[in-house]
Protein backbone atom coordinates (compact mmCIF):
# COMPACT_ATOMS: atom_id res chain seq x y z
CA UNK A 1 0.00 0.00 0.00
CA UNK A 2 1.63 3.50 -0.53
CA UNK A 3 -0.38 6.64 0.27
CA UNK A 4 -0.77 10.13 0.13
CA UNK A 5 -2.11 12.82 1.70
CA UNK A 6 -5.87 13.26 2.09
CA UNK A 7 -8.19 14.34 -1.05
CA UNK A 8 -11.44 13.57 -0.76
CA UNK A 9 -11.98 15.28 -4.54
CA UNK A 10 -9.42 13.32 -6.12
CA UNK A 11 -10.39 10.63 -8.75
CA UNK A 12 -10.45 7.11 -7.85
CA UNK A 13 -10.86 3.66 -9.56
CA UNK A 14 -11.48 0.21 -8.25
CA UNK A 15 -10.71 -2.77 -10.32
CA UNK A 16 -11.31 -6.63 -9.51
CA UNK A 17 -9.04 -9.40 -11.03
CA UNK A 18 -11.97 -10.15 -13.50
CA UNK A 19 -11.69 -7.00 -15.17
CA UNK A 20 -14.56 -5.45 -14.03
CA UNK A 21 -14.25 -1.21 -12.81
CA UNK A 22 -16.04 0.86 -11.24
CA UNK A 23 -14.94 4.86 -11.11
CA UNK A 24 -15.67 7.36 -8.23
CA UNK A 25 -13.96 9.90 -6.04
CA UNK A 26 -11.00 9.03 -2.89
CA UNK A 27 -12.48 8.41 0.39
CA UNK A 28 -9.47 8.28 3.01
CA UNK A 29 -6.25 8.26 2.25
CA UNK A 30 -5.11 9.17 -1.65
CA UNK A 31 -2.33 6.43 -3.07
CA UNK A 32 -3.23 2.92 -3.99
CA UNK A 33 -3.82 -0.42 -2.07
CA UNK A 34 -3.91 -3.97 -3.09
CA UNK A 35 -6.51 -6.61 -0.87
CA UNK A 36 -9.18 -9.18 -1.08
CA UNK A 37 -12.59 -7.45 -2.11
CA UNK A 38 -15.29 -9.13 0.74
CA UNK A 39 -18.83 -7.42 1.77
CA UNK A 40 -20.09 -6.65 5.16
CA UNK A 41 -23.64 -6.41 5.52
CA UNK A 42 -23.81 -4.54 8.84
CA UNK A 43 -25.91 -1.02 8.83
CA UNK A 44 -23.82 0.23 12.02
CA UNK A 45 -20.25 -1.04 13.76
CA UNK A 46 -18.11 -0.10 11.09
CA UNK A 47 -15.35 1.18 13.74
CA UNK A 48 -15.22 -2.39 15.20
CA UNK A 49 -15.54 -4.15 11.59
CA UNK A 50 -12.47 -1.24 10.48
CA UNK A 51 -10.44 -2.01 13.87
CA UNK A 52 -11.04 -6.05 14.00
CA UNK A 53 -7.75 -7.94 12.99
CA UNK A 54 -9.45 -10.48 10.94
CA UNK A 55 -10.02 -8.06 7.87
CA UNK A 56 -6.16 -7.72 7.61
CA UNK A 57 -5.44 -7.79 3.90
CA UNK A 58 -9.31 -7.46 2.80
CA UNK A 59 -10.84 -4.53 1.39
CA UNK A 60 -14.15 -4.07 2.72
CA UNK A 61 -17.08 -3.25 0.99
CA UNK A 62 -20.43 -1.99 2.93
CA UNK A 63 -23.24 -2.48 1.83
CA UNK A 64 -24.93 -0.08 3.48
CA UNK A 65 -25.40 3.12 1.53
CA UNK A 66 -24.55 6.10 4.11
CA UNK A 67 -21.20 5.26 6.48
CA UNK A 68 -19.50 7.30 8.86
CA UNK A 69 -22.79 9.15 10.26
CA UNK A 70 -21.48 8.57 13.83
CA UNK A 71 -17.78 9.69 13.32
CA UNK A 72 -15.01 7.47 15.19
CA UNK A 73 -14.40 7.53 18.68
CA UNK A 74 -12.15 6.13 21.49
CA UNK A 75 -13.68 3.60 23.10
CA UNK A 76 -14.95 1.18 20.35
CA UNK A 77 -11.81 0.07 18.05
CA UNK A 78 -11.38 -3.40 18.53
CA UNK A 79 -7.50 -2.47 18.19
CA UNK A 80 -4.73 -0.45 18.30
CA UNK A 81 -5.49 0.27 14.40
CA UNK A 82 -7.32 -0.28 11.22
CA UNK A 83 -6.86 -3.61 9.77
CA UNK A 84 -8.54 -3.85 6.27
CA UNK A 85 -6.76 -3.12 3.45
CA UNK A 86 -9.16 -0.60 1.95
CA UNK A 87 -12.53 0.64 2.43
CA UNK A 88 -15.24 1.15 -0.09
CA UNK A 89 -18.44 2.83 0.77
CA UNK A 90 -21.51 4.64 -1.03
CA UNK A 91 -21.80 7.77 0.44
CA UNK A 92 -20.38 8.90 3.09
CA UNK A 93 -21.01 11.39 5.93
CA UNK A 94 -20.93 14.79 5.05
CA UNK A 95 -20.65 15.94 8.91
CA UNK A 96 -20.51 13.01 12.06
CA UNK A 97 -23.17 13.80 14.14
CA UNK A 98 -22.65 11.50 17.74
CA UNK A 99 -22.14 12.96 21.44
CA UNK A 100 -18.94 10.31 21.49
CA UNK A 101 -17.68 11.26 17.97
CA UNK A 102 -14.17 12.95 18.38
CA UNK A 103 -13.35 12.82 14.30
CA UNK A 104 -14.57 12.00 11.23
CA UNK A 105 -14.25 8.60 9.74
CA UNK A 106 -12.69 10.51 6.53
CA UNK A 107 -10.24 11.76 8.85
CA UNK A 108 -9.43 8.66 10.74
CA UNK A 109 -8.79 6.56 7.20
CA UNK A 110 -6.21 9.49 6.28
CA UNK A 111 -4.26 9.60 9.74
CA UNK A 112 -4.11 5.85 9.33
CA UNK A 113 -2.98 5.98 5.56
CA UNK A 114 -5.88 3.61 4.40
CA UNK A 115 -6.80 4.08 0.80
CA UNK A 116 -10.67 4.16 0.49
CA UNK A 117 -13.44 4.84 -2.37
CA UNK A 118 -16.72 6.35 -2.14
CA UNK A 119 -19.25 7.49 -4.94
CA UNK A 120 -19.45 3.95 -6.58
CA UNK A 121 -22.63 1.80 -6.76
CA UNK A 122 -21.54 -0.97 -3.43
CA UNK A 123 -25.19 -2.62 -4.29
CA UNK A 124 -23.87 -3.46 -8.01
CA UNK A 125 -20.29 -4.38 -6.54
CA UNK A 126 -21.88 -6.71 -4.19
CA UNK A 127 -24.13 -8.43 -5.83
CA UNK A 128 -20.92 -9.47 -9.10
CA UNK A 129 -18.75 -10.55 -5.96
CA UNK A 130 -21.90 -12.61 -4.62
CA UNK A 131 -21.71 -14.22 -8.16
CA UNK A 132 -18.46 -14.00 -8.81
CA UNK A 133 -16.58 -14.94 -5.33
CA UNK A 134 -14.82 -13.55 -3.42
CA UNK A 135 -11.51 -11.85 -5.40
CA UNK A 136 -8.18 -9.98 -5.19
CA UNK A 137 -8.51 -5.84 -5.75
CA UNK A 138 -7.30 -2.61 -6.48
CA UNK A 139 -8.03 0.57 -5.26
CA UNK A 140 -5.81 3.51 -6.75
CA UNK A 141 -6.82 7.22 -6.71
CA UNK A 142 -4.06 10.63 -7.10
CA UNK A 143 -1.16 9.74 -8.78
CA UNK A 144 -1.88 6.52 -8.44
CA UNK A 145 -4.13 6.43 -11.41
CA UNK A 146 -3.10 5.03 -14.91
CA UNK A 147 -3.64 2.65 -17.72
CA UNK A 148 -6.39 -0.02 -16.46
CA UNK A 149 -4.99 -2.71 -18.50
CA UNK A 150 -1.61 -2.00 -16.31
CA UNK A 151 -3.38 -1.54 -13.12
CA UNK A 152 -5.30 -4.92 -14.05
CA UNK A 153 -1.81 -6.69 -14.06
CA UNK A 154 -0.65 -5.31 -10.86
CA UNK A 155 -3.91 -6.84 -9.33
CA UNK A 156 -3.55 -9.82 -10.35
CA UNK A 157 0.05 -10.15 -9.43
CA UNK A 158 -1.27 -9.68 -5.51
CA UNK A 159 -1.09 -12.54 -3.86
CA UNK A 160 -4.74 -15.13 -2.72
CA UNK A 161 -5.97 -15.23 0.35
CA UNK A 162 -6.24 -19.19 -0.08
CA UNK A 163 -2.67 -20.16 1.38
CA UNK A 164 -2.52 -17.15 3.11
CA UNK A 165 -0.55 -17.26 6.75
CA UNK A 166 -1.83 -13.98 8.48
CA UNK A 167 -2.30 -14.49 12.03
CA UNK A 168 1.21 -13.84 13.01
CA UNK A 169 1.24 -10.61 11.31
CA UNK A 170 -1.73 -9.18 13.63
CA UNK A 171 -1.03 -11.23 16.89
CA UNK A 172 0.25 -9.67 19.80
CA UNK A 173 3.94 -9.71 20.62
CA UNK A 174 4.06 -9.72 23.80
CA UNK A 175 1.94 -11.23 26.81
CA UNK A 176 -0.74 -9.16 28.50
CA UNK A 177 -3.28 -9.98 31.28
CA UNK A 178 -6.41 -8.71 31.45
CA UNK A 179 -7.04 -8.88 34.68
CA UNK A 180 -10.79 -10.22 35.90
CA UNK A 181 -13.44 -7.59 36.73
CA UNK A 182 -14.22 -7.96 40.86
CA UNK A 183 -13.39 -11.41 42.24
CA UNK A 184 -10.92 -13.95 40.17
CA UNK A 185 -12.83 -17.01 39.48
CA UNK A 186 -10.68 -18.56 37.04
CA UNK A 187 -7.99 -17.87 34.77
CA UNK A 188 -7.47 -18.04 30.80
CA UNK A 189 -4.78 -18.92 29.08
CA UNK A 190 -5.54 -16.90 25.10
CA UNK A 191 -3.70 -17.37 21.91
CA UNK A 192 -3.74 -14.33 20.02
CA UNK A 193 -4.48 -15.18 16.73
CA UNK A 194 -6.19 -11.65 15.81
CA UNK A 195 -8.05 -10.92 19.09
CA UNK A 196 -10.56 -8.67 19.12
CA UNK A 197 -10.57 -6.54 22.20
CA UNK A 198 -14.23 -7.28 23.42
CA UNK A 199 -13.44 -10.67 23.77
CA UNK A 200 -10.97 -10.80 26.47
CA UNK A 201 -13.51 -8.40 28.04
CA UNK A 202 -16.82 -10.69 28.35
CA UNK A 203 -14.23 -13.07 30.24
CA UNK A 204 -13.12 -10.79 32.65
CA UNK A 205 -16.91 -9.68 33.35
CA UNK A 206 -17.08 -13.44 34.43
CA UNK A 207 -14.39 -13.15 36.99
CA UNK A 208 -11.60 -14.71 34.36
CA UNK A 209 -7.91 -13.08 34.36
CA UNK A 210 -7.08 -13.43 31.02
CA UNK A 211 -3.81 -14.07 29.73
CA UNK A 212 -3.46 -12.75 25.97
CA UNK A 213 -0.43 -14.88 24.38
CA UNK A 214 1.08 -14.57 20.88
CA UNK A 215 0.27 -16.59 18.34
CA UNK A 216 3.59 -18.63 18.86
CA UNK A 217 3.23 -19.45 22.00
CA UNK A 218 4.22 -23.02 22.97
CA UNK A 219 2.19 -25.89 25.25
CA UNK A 220 4.68 -24.58 28.30
CA UNK A 221 3.88 -20.94 27.69
CA UNK A 222 0.19 -21.84 28.56
CA UNK A 223 0.52 -24.06 31.38
CA UNK A 224 2.87 -21.08 32.87
CA UNK A 225 -0.40 -19.34 33.71
CA UNK A 226 -1.88 -22.10 35.59
CA UNK A 227 -4.96 -21.94 33.38
CA UNK A 228 -8.26 -23.18 33.86
CA UNK A 229 -9.50 -22.73 30.39
CA UNK A 230 -7.62 -22.38 26.89
CA UNK A 231 -8.70 -19.97 24.44
CA UNK A 232 -8.22 -19.58 20.67
CA UNK A 233 -9.16 -16.70 18.97
CA UNK A 234 -10.74 -15.18 15.89
CA UNK A 235 -7.97 -14.40 12.95
CA UNK A 236 -7.27 -13.67 9.59
CA UNK A 237 -5.58 -16.00 6.99
CA UNK A 238 -6.35 -19.57 5.48
CA UNK A 239 -6.72 -22.17 8.56
CA UNK A 240 -4.95 -24.60 6.29
CA UNK A 241 -1.54 -22.81 6.82
CA UNK A 242 -2.03 -22.83 10.70
CA UNK A 243 -0.26 -25.99 12.04
CA UNK A 244 1.37 -24.46 15.18
CA UNK A 245 -2.07 -23.23 16.55
CA UNK A 246 -3.16 -26.88 15.32
CA UNK A 247 -0.46 -28.27 17.18
CA UNK A 248 -1.15 -26.44 20.13
CA UNK A 249 -4.66 -26.75 20.32
CA UNK A 250 -3.94 -30.70 19.82
CA UNK A 251 -1.68 -30.15 22.88
CA UNK A 252 -4.32 -28.81 25.17
CA UNK A 253 -6.98 -31.44 24.03
CA UNK A 254 -4.55 -33.90 25.57
CA UNK A 255 -4.57 -32.58 28.47
CA UNK A 256 -8.70 -32.05 28.62
CA UNK A 257 -8.27 -28.71 29.77
CA UNK A 258 -11.61 -26.48 29.04
CA UNK A 259 -11.45 -25.70 25.66
CA UNK A 260 -13.13 -22.44 23.38
CA UNK A 261 -12.44 -21.59 20.12
CA UNK A 262 -14.28 -18.23 17.77
CA UNK A 263 -13.76 -18.23 14.20
CA UNK A 264 -10.43 -19.28 13.22
CA UNK A 265 -10.41 -21.10 16.15
CA UNK A 266 -13.10 -23.12 15.52
CA UNK A 267 -11.58 -23.36 12.23
CA UNK A 268 -8.07 -24.51 14.30
CA UNK A 269 -10.18 -26.97 16.13
CA UNK A 270 -11.51 -28.62 13.14
CA UNK A 271 -8.34 -29.20 11.76
CA UNK A 272 -7.63 -30.40 15.60
CA UNK A 273 -10.22 -33.07 15.42
CA UNK A 274 -8.82 -33.94 11.69
CA UNK A 275 -11.70 -32.36 9.88
CA UNK A 276 -10.51 -30.08 6.67
CA UNK A 277 -11.38 -26.73 5.79
CA UNK A 278 -12.64 -24.88 2.73
CA UNK A 279 -12.77 -21.29 1.41
CA UNK A 280 -16.43 -19.86 0.69
CA UNK A 281 -17.30 -18.42 -2.47
CA UNK A 282 -17.72 -15.11 -0.90
CA UNK A 283 -17.78 -15.53 3.04
CA UNK A 284 -20.01 -14.47 5.98
CA UNK A 285 -19.73 -11.27 7.20
CA UNK A 286 -22.62 -8.86 9.28
CA UNK A 287 -24.05 -8.65 12.23
CA UNK A 288 -26.93 -10.56 10.94
CA UNK A 289 -26.56 -14.09 10.48
CA UNK A 290 -29.00 -16.38 11.12
CA UNK A 291 -27.36 -19.35 13.33
CA UNK A 292 -29.33 -22.17 15.04
CA UNK A 293 -27.80 -23.56 18.00
CA UNK A 294 -28.77 -27.65 17.77
CA UNK A 295 -28.17 -28.07 21.35
CA UNK A 296 -31.40 -26.62 22.11
CA UNK A 297 -32.68 -25.77 18.89
CA UNK A 298 -32.17 -21.66 19.64
CA UNK A 299 -31.91 -19.80 16.73
CA UNK A 300 -29.68 -16.88 17.31
CA UNK A 301 -29.03 -13.61 15.00
CA UNK A 302 -25.29 -13.45 15.23
CA UNK A 303 -21.99 -11.18 14.12
CA UNK A 304 -19.62 -13.12 10.70
CA UNK A 305 -16.62 -12.66 9.53
CA UNK A 306 -15.28 -15.81 7.75
CA UNK A 307 -13.98 -16.79 4.55
CA UNK A 308 -13.11 -20.49 5.43
CA UNK A 309 -15.23 -23.03 7.41
CA UNK A 310 -14.66 -26.56 8.62
CA UNK A 311 -15.97 -29.63 6.21
CA UNK A 312 -17.64 -31.84 9.44
CA UNK A 313 -20.76 -34.04 8.63
CA UNK A 314 -23.89 -32.34 9.79
CA UNK A 315 -25.72 -35.56 10.21
CA UNK A 316 -24.48 -37.90 12.77
CA UNK A 317 -21.13 -37.87 15.43
CA UNK A 318 -17.77 -38.60 14.22
CA UNK A 319 -14.66 -40.51 15.77
CA UNK A 320 -11.87 -38.50 16.41
CA UNK A 321 -8.69 -39.11 18.33
CA UNK A 322 -10.16 -36.82 21.25
CA UNK A 323 -13.97 -38.58 21.35
CA UNK A 324 -16.77 -38.27 19.88
CA UNK A 325 -17.24 -34.62 18.01
CA UNK A 326 -20.66 -33.25 16.40
CA UNK A 327 -21.76 -30.19 14.87
CA UNK A 328 -22.96 -27.93 17.48
CA UNK A 329 -24.36 -24.81 15.35
CA UNK A 330 -25.11 -24.82 12.08
CA UNK A 331 -26.10 -21.29 9.60
CA UNK A 332 -29.36 -21.47 8.28
CA UNK A 333 -28.43 -19.43 5.22
CA UNK A 334 -26.06 -22.23 3.86
CA UNK A 335 -25.75 -25.21 6.18
CA UNK A 336 -22.60 -23.86 6.74
CA UNK A 337 -20.66 -25.65 9.60
CA UNK A 338 -20.87 -22.37 12.53
CA UNK A 339 -19.80 -24.51 16.01
CA UNK A 340 -17.96 -27.85 17.11
CA UNK A 341 -18.13 -29.58 20.24
CA UNK A 342 -16.51 -32.98 21.72
CA UNK A 343 -18.92 -34.91 23.60
CA UNK A 344 -16.30 -36.90 25.61
CA UNK A 345 -14.03 -33.92 26.49
CA UNK A 346 -14.48 -30.26 27.34
CA UNK A 347 -14.31 -28.70 24.24
CA UNK A 348 -16.14 -26.40 22.00
CA UNK A 349 -16.30 -23.91 19.33
CA UNK A 350 -18.33 -21.27 17.32
CA UNK A 351 -17.17 -19.40 13.80
CA UNK A 352 -19.14 -16.44 14.43
CA UNK A 353 -18.62 -13.55 17.33
CA UNK A 354 -20.25 -14.02 20.78
CA UNK A 355 -18.94 -10.38 21.67
CA UNK A 356 -20.68 -9.21 19.23
CA UNK A 357 -18.81 -5.92 19.00
CA UNK A 358 -20.88 -4.55 17.02
CA UNK A 359 -23.73 -6.55 16.68
CA UNK A 360 -26.89 -8.58 18.84
CA UNK A 361 -25.99 -10.29 22.22
CA UNK A 362 -28.06 -13.49 21.56
CA UNK A 363 -24.64 -15.57 21.87
CA UNK A 364 -23.44 -13.91 24.98
CA UNK A 365 -24.28 -17.27 26.57
CA UNK A 366 -21.39 -19.12 24.94
CA UNK A 367 -19.00 -17.25 27.59
CA UNK A 368 -20.73 -19.07 29.87
CA UNK A 369 -20.81 -22.27 28.70
CA UNK A 370 -17.06 -22.30 28.78
CA UNK A 371 -17.40 -21.00 32.34
CA UNK A 372 -20.08 -23.88 33.13
CA UNK A 373 -16.80 -25.93 31.40
CA UNK A 374 -14.28 -25.02 33.90
CA UNK A 375 -16.55 -25.37 36.80
CA UNK A 376 -17.39 -28.40 35.60
CA UNK A 377 -13.76 -29.58 35.23
CA UNK A 378 -12.52 -27.74 38.81
CA UNK A 379 -15.45 -29.63 40.26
Amino acid sequence: MTTSTRGASAPAVLVLEDGRTFRGRAYGAVGETFGEAVFSTGMTGYQETLTDPSYHRQVVVMTAPHIGNTGVNDEDPESQRIWVSGYVVRDPARTPSNWRSRRSLDEELTAQGVVGISGIDTRALTRHLRERGAMRVGIFSGEALGDEAALLARVRAVPQMKGADLSGEVATAEAYVVPAIGTRKFTVAAIDLGIKGMTPYRMAERGIEVHVLPATATVEDVYAVGPDGVFFSNGPGDPATADHPVSLMRAVLERSTPLFGICFGNQILGRALGFGTYKLKYGHRGINQPVQDRTTGKVEITAHNHGFAVDAPLDAPSDTPYGRAEVSHVCLNDNVVEGLRLLDRPAFSVQYHPEAAAGPHDAAYLFDRFVSLMEGQRA
